[in-house]
């Protein structure tokens, strides 16, 4: 099991050496623009209030925590947490400008936070990359204050046939664009596989309540290409 999760860590960073320089500009390109609409609804349906401490793991680029904090007027303190050394390079570029934003380094299984300390936890397209998903939301659990509010968005399971079957054609794609984009296919091959063999919208919730979260449910988007989960710590 040790080296399993060994070789997905290792697997994964090596999936994003590849794809940083160009990640925004392939995801704009593989969901048409989409995910910048799903995003905003992820942080319309989370409703920071002023004063609302963030942590976003699995940062990417910064997306979620640039609308994040445009949303709470650049007041709010946010720290994002990204594992690969390029990505985050590329995060705190593209959001030099944003004082209230800060960067670390470091795993979603092992967070170098104090418990109790943040009132949203969120992770957007990061927690089918993890290597050890129940660490991963024991950690969420221990650094949100009570009260505090776990929220993920993810590829999820079309739940309507015809758009299903559709979709998964479409899906064939994207290692081809890919290849002809980035100059490497692989990373999308790992993407493809990564979403089919996820969670669907009711085993990931169930596993957030395992792990001891509550008032546990998700939103569907796009007929569920995408769902947005969220739970609370009480």
């Amino acid at each position: 099991m040790k080296t399993h999760f060994q070789d997905k860590t290792k697997l994964v960073n090596s999936v994003f050496d590849k794809v940083y320089k160009k990640y925004d500009f392939m995801n704009d390109i593989m969901s048409f623009g989409i995910h910048r609409i799903w995003k905003k609804n992820m942080i319309d349906w989370m409703n920071p209030q002023l004063g609302s401490k963030l942590i976003d793991v699995a940062s990417g680029t910064g997306d979620l925590a640039k609308l994040f904090s445009e949303k709470s007027k650049n007041k709010n303190e946010i720290f994002c947490v990204e594992p690969n050394k390029f990505m985050l390079q590329a995060g705190k570029e593209k959001l030099s400008t944003y004082k209230n934003i800060k960067w670390f380094i470091a795993s979603a299984e092992k967070l170098p936070f104090k418990d109790n300390t943040f009132d949203f936890y969120t992770i957007s397209y990061g927690i089918r990359n993890v290597t050890n998903i129940n660490l991963c939301l024991k950690e969420a659990f221990r650094v949100l204050k009570t009260g505090g509010r776990f929220m993920c968005l993810e590829f999820s399971k079309v739940e309507n046939e015809i758009l299903n079957k559709a979709y998964r054609e479409y899906s064939k794609l994207i290692p081809l664009i890919g290849k002809y984009v980035v100059g490497n296919k692989m990373p999308y091959d790992y993407l493809i596989s990564s979403i089919n063999k996820f969670y669907n919208q009711k085993e990931l919730s169930m596993l957030m309540e395992k792990h001891g979260f509550t008032k546990v449910n998700y939103r569907n988007l796009s007929n569920g290409i995408s769902a947005i989960h969220s739970g609370w710590k009480i």
